[in-house]
């Protein structure tokens, strides 16, 4: 039996239609999938979003969900990836009092190790950003917990791109048009 703690990462490019996130998560519910993670934006397409989301399941589950997926009228094309795929980030803010940071004196070797920024100090607290994989925001959230309490930590969800050359979707979006074409030359 396949191993299903492989992490995979489903792009989903859709029309903007009220009510299509709960439609792709009732997908995925209805598969006993669990997202670890969402990240919903305008694609480089216009008028087309991209949901990209994480979830641990073996090829199998996740070949079936995109194929259903697809089934939805509003969704133009799914796709699934491994990370060895795709270049991927999260983005983690920290909220820190800033008195802890500046007592320790490891405010600059935080910021260095982690290569972490200050988005915002003030004489109260602190806000650091850190953008990488998610047991690199990890890490920076347990450093901190050492020097004091963390008042605030949040992580966005999974930005992806895929390491090929061109986007699969717009692939798929010229052989829709030349079908297109066809249909019409031959009315």
């Amino acid at each position: 039996m396949e191993n299903e703690n492989t992490l995979y990462t489903v792009t989903v490019y859709t029309e903007n239609q009220v009510g299509l996130l709960s439609a792709i998560s009732s997908i995925f519910t209805r598969r006993s999938l669990n997202i670890w993670s969402l990240t919903v934006s305008a694609s480089s397409i216009k008028d087309v979003h991209k949901f990209t989301i994480t979830t641990h399941t073996t090829s199998e589950k996740i070949a079936a969900v995109v194929k259903q997926l697809e089934k939805r009228v509003d969704v133009i094309k799914a796709f699934f990836y491994t990370n060895d795929d795709i270049v991927y980030r999260e983005v983690a803010l920290y909220k820190v009092e800033t008195c802890n940071l500046l007592e320790s004196n490891a405010l600059e070797d935080l910021l260095l190790k982690f290569n972490a920024r200050i988005l915002e100090m003030n004489k109260v607290f602190t806000v650091l950003q850190k953008t990488g994989h998610c047991e690199d925001t990890v890490a920076l959230y347990e450093a901190l917990k050492k020097l004091g309490p963390v008042l605030q930590f949040t992580r966005s969800g999974r930005v992806a791109v895929t390491k090929g050359d061109h986007e699969l979707v717009d692939e798929f979006l010229a052989e829709r048009e030349i079908e297109r074409k066809k249909i019409e030359m031959n009315k």
